[in-house]
C-alpha cells in the first residue's frame, strides 16, 4: 500500500497516530453538566418507554441515571411528546435528578421548538429535519440545490435562535441510513455524503453565533462509521471548527455482537483521541449500555506520560478501506481471510480441548465436527499434538521442541530466527517470528525480506496497544516489507466483558484500517469459547471475515412498536444460522428503511401489531400480523435464495 506515504504525527484527520492525545475540542455546557474541552468523556444512553407514559419514562430515566448515565435522552416525535416532557423534567427535578435532559426529534421542527422550552439540550437529524426522504433519485442542478440549502435554512433557523436565546445545547446527528434523497444524489451513500449533511446545518449555526453545538456520525457498520467521524473531523478543521463528538455505533444490536461491534467503532476512535461523549446502543434496557460505555472510556482517564511511539510515514487512508498487500504464505496473506490463533499450551491438549474453538469430536462416529467458528491455529507451546487434527488446523509450536510432522509449525522469537543457522532449521511451511516493535530494524526486515515462508506476530504491552500494532505494520510498509502478519494482543484483565471491549479496541481499529492477516487472542484465564467467539467476532465487526449473520438491530425507543428484545431473539431463533446474511430489525418506519441501509432484509414496525418486510430498501409485504411475521421473513429470504436448511451436528 504505497498511498498517503509522508512522514507526519498528526494524521489528516486531527489525531496523533502515535502518541495518545485527546482532540481538544471547545468547552460547552449541557444544563449543569461539562462537555467537550477538558471535561471527561460522558456517557449517555436513551430512553425505551412511550414518552407519553410519564411515570413509567422518569422511573426508566431514574435506572439509567443510577447506572451512570450522565444525559437521557427521549423521544419527541410530535409536538405532545414534546409537552410532555415538561413533566417528565419535574417530576425528575423533584426527585433530585438534576441530569441533563435531550429531546430527540426526527421529522418534526415544531415538536423542536417544543421541547427547547423544557430540555437542556436537542438532537436534530439533518436528513429527516427540514429535509426530504423519501427513496427517491434525484438529480439537482446548482441552483436548485442552493434553493433547497435556503428552504432548510429557513425551516431550521428558528430552532437555532430558541436554542441560542434560552441557553441549549444541539446535537446535529447524521446517520449513515437517513441520509436525505438531495444528499444521496450529489454524495451517494458515503461517509463524504454524512459529512456534508452536517456541516450544511452546523454553517447555519454559525451564521446566527450559535456554538452549543455536538456532531455525531452514525452508521451501523464500523468501518463506515469510523471514516465519516475522522473526515467530519478534517474537514471540520479545515473549517475552523472544533465542535465535541459523541460517538455511536448505531443499531449495534444486543449481546456479545452488540458490545463487539460498538467497541470496535467507538474504542478506534477513542484510540484516536477523538470523543466527548459515547452512546454504546444496544438492544437491551437501556441501564445495560452504561456499564459497557463506562468500560469502553474509563481506559483513557489516566492515560498520559506514555512511552512514544516512533513516528513512521502514514500508509494508509483513514477515509477508505484498503487491505494492506502481502504475499501469500500458505494460508495467510494476500487473498485469505486473517486466520484465528488461540493459545492452549496451559494445558495437555486433547481432542475434548478444541470444543472451545469449534472442534467437535464425535466418538461413536470417529468424526470431527467443524463449526464457522472454527480456528485455523492453536499454540501448543512445549507440547505435540500426537491425534489426528480435524479439517485444516495449524498447531503452531515453540522452535526449541519443533521437530517438523504434519501441520505443524516453529514459533521463535526474533533473536532466535535471526542468529539460529538455516541449516539447523527444520523446514516448514510456514516459520512464525514473534516480535515487538524494538525488532523492526532495517537488519532485521532486510532479513524477513529475504525468506518466503516467514509470518510475523506482532505484539506488544504498550497501553496505546492499537496505535503501537498500527505503527508497526506502518514500519513494514516503510520498508517495503510485504510479509503477512498476525496480531498478538493479551489485555491485562479477565473479567470476560472487559476483555472482550479492549479486545475489540485494540484489534478492530488496526484491522478497520487495512493492516493485519489474522489475529492470535491471549489470556488464558479468559475461556477459551469466549476468547473464540470474540476473535471471530472482532473479524465480523471489521467485515474482514463473515463467519455468522449480522444483526442491525435498534436499542428501542418510545417509537417502537414491539418488543424488540423479544421479537430480535425469535428471529435469531430461526435465522443464525445464515452466515453473511444481514438482518436489520427496527421498532418503527423512523428508523426503519433508511437505518438498516446495510441490510439484506428488513423487519420494521409500522402501526401496531403490524410489521412491514423489505428485501434491502424495497416494500415486499406491508401490514404482516406481527403473530405471523418472523414464518413471512423465512418466506422472504427464501424466496430470495438466501434460505439454507441449518444443520444439526452430530455428537
Amino acid at each position: 500500500m504505497e498511498n498517503n506515504t509522508h512522514s507526519q504525527e498528526t494524521s489528516d484527520f486531527g489525531a496523533n497516530l502515535f502518541n495518545y492525545r485527546r482532540r481538544k475540542s471547545r468547552d460547552m455546557m449541557i444544563g449543569s453538566l461539562s462537555m467537550g474541552g477538558d471535561a471527561p468523556i460522558r456517557v449517555q444512553s436513551m430512553t425505551t418507554a412511550d414518552t407519553l407514559d410519564v411515570p413509567l419514562t422518569v422511573a426508566e430515566s431514574v435506572r439509567m441515571i443510577e447506572a451512570g448515565c450522565e444525559l437521557v435522552r427521549i423521544t419527541a416525535p410530535s409536538k405532545k411528546e414534546a409537552e410532555a416532557l415538561n413533566e417528565i423534567a419535574n417530576s425528575l427535578r423533584a426527585l433530585g435528578h438534576d441530569v441533563p435532559l435531550v429531546a430527540d426529534i426526527h421529522f418534526t421542527p415544531n415538536a423542536a421548538e417544543v421541547a427547547a422550552d423544557y430540555v437542556e439540550k436537542i438532537r436534530v437529524n439533518p436528513g429527516n429535519y427540514a429535509d426530504k426522504k423519501k427513496f427517491e433519485e434525484l438529480t439537482y442542478s446548482d441552483a436548485t440545490y442552493a434553493d433547497e440549502l435556503k428552504r432548510i435554512e429557513s425551516r431550521f433557523t428558528p430552532l437555532v435562535l430558541k436554542c441560542k436565546a434560552l441557553g441549549r445545547a444541539m446535537r446535529i446527528g447524521t446517520n449513515h441510513g437517513s441520509l436525505s434523497d438531495r444528499i444521496l444524489g450529489r454524495y451517494g451513500d458515503t461517509p463524504m455524503g454524512m459529512v456534508e449533511s452536517a456541516l450544511e446545518f452546523l454553517r447555519i449555526c454559525r451564521q446566527h453565533d450559535y456554538h452549543d453545538v455536538v456532531i455525531s456520525m452514525k452508521a451501523s457498520n464500523p468501518q463506515v462509521m469510523v471514516q465519516a467521524y475522522r473526515l467530519l473531523v478534517s474537514h471540520m478543521d479545515q473549517e475552523g471548527m472544533d465542535y465535541p463528538l459523541h460517538l455511536g455505533v448505531t443499531e449495534a444490536g444486543d449481546g456479545e455482537d452488540g458490545r463487539i461491534k460498538s467497541a470496535v467503532g467507538i474504542g478506534t476512535l477513542l484510540e484516536d483521541g477523538l470523543g466527548d461523549t459515547v452512546r454504546v446502543s444496544l438492544t437491551e434496557a437501556p441501564e445495560a449500555e452504561m456499564p459497557v460505555a463506562r468500560k469502553l472510556v474509563e481506559r483513557y482517564e489516566g492515560r498520559k506520560n506514555l512511552e512514544d511511539i516512533p513516528a513512521v510515514p502514514l500508509s494508509f487512508d483513514p477515509f477508505s478501506y484498503q487491505r494492506r498487500a502481502t504475499h501469500e504464505v500458505a494460508n495467510i496473506g494476500q487473498r485469505h481471510v486473517p486466520v484465528v490463533v488461540h493459545d492452549l499450551s496451559n494445558q495437555p491438549i486433547t481432542p475434548a480441548r478444541l470444543f472451545g474453538c469449534g472442534y467437535r469430536y464425535s466418538v461413536p462416529l470417529d468424526k470431527w465436527n467443524l463449526d464457522d467458528f472454527a480456528c485455523d491455529f492453536i499454540y501448543a507451546g512445549d507440547q505435540t499434538v500426537d491425534f489426528e487434527l480435524p479439517g485444516t488446523l495449524g498447531v503452531i509450536q515453540n522452535a526449541d521442541v519443533f521437530a517438523g510432522g504434519t501441520r505443524h509449525f516453529p514459533l521463535w522469537d526474533a533473536h532466535a530466527w535471526t542468529t539460529a543457522p538455516s541449516t539447523a532449521r527444520i523446514e516448514a511451511a510456514i516459520h512464525f517470528v514473534k516480535v515487538e516493535r524494538c525488532h523492526l530494524t532495517d537488519a532485521f526486515i532486510d532479513w524477513v525480506n529475504s525468506q518466503n515462508n516467514v509470518v510475523l506476530v506482532l505484539t506488544t504491552s504498550h497501553a496505546h496497544a492499537m496505535a503501537s500494532l498500527r505503527a508497526m505494520c506502518m514500519r513494514l510498509d516503510e520498508a517495503k516489507c510485504r510479509v503477512p502478519v498476525v496480531f498478538h494482543r493479551h489485555p491485562e484483565v479477565t473479567e470476560t466483558e472487559t476483555y472482550q471491549l479492549h479486545a475489540a479496541t485494540d484489534l478492530g481499529g488496526p484491522l478497520l484500517d487495512g493492516f493485519g492477516d489474522g489475529i492470535w487472542l491471549g489470556g488464558t484465564d479468559v475461556p477459551l469459547q469466549w476468547r473464540n467467539s470474540t476473535a471471530f467476532g472482532i473479524l465480523q465487526a471489521t467485515r474482514t471475515r463473515i463467519s455468522k449473520t449480522e444483526y442491525i438491530s435498534c436499542p428501542s425507543c418510545g417509537r417502537t412498536l414491539f418488543d424488540l428484545q423479544e421479537t430480535t431473539a425469535k428471529i435469531r431463533e430461526v435465522t443464525s444460522h445464515l452466515k453473511g446474511v444481514k438482518i436489520g430489525i427496527m421498532g418503527c418506519i423512523v428508523n426503519g428503511p433508511g437505518e438498516m441501509a446495510d441490510a439484506d432484509y428488513g423487519y420494521v414496525g409500522t402501526g401496531p401489531g403490524k410489521i412491514t418486510l423489505y428485501k434491502e430498501k424495497e416494500v415486499i409485504q406491508r401490514n404482516v400480523p406481527e403473530a405471523e411475521a418472523v414464518e413471512a421473513l423465512v418466506e422472504l429470504i427464501r424466496t430470495h435464495g438466501d434460505w439454507v436448511e441449518p444443520v444439526i451436528a452430530s455428537h
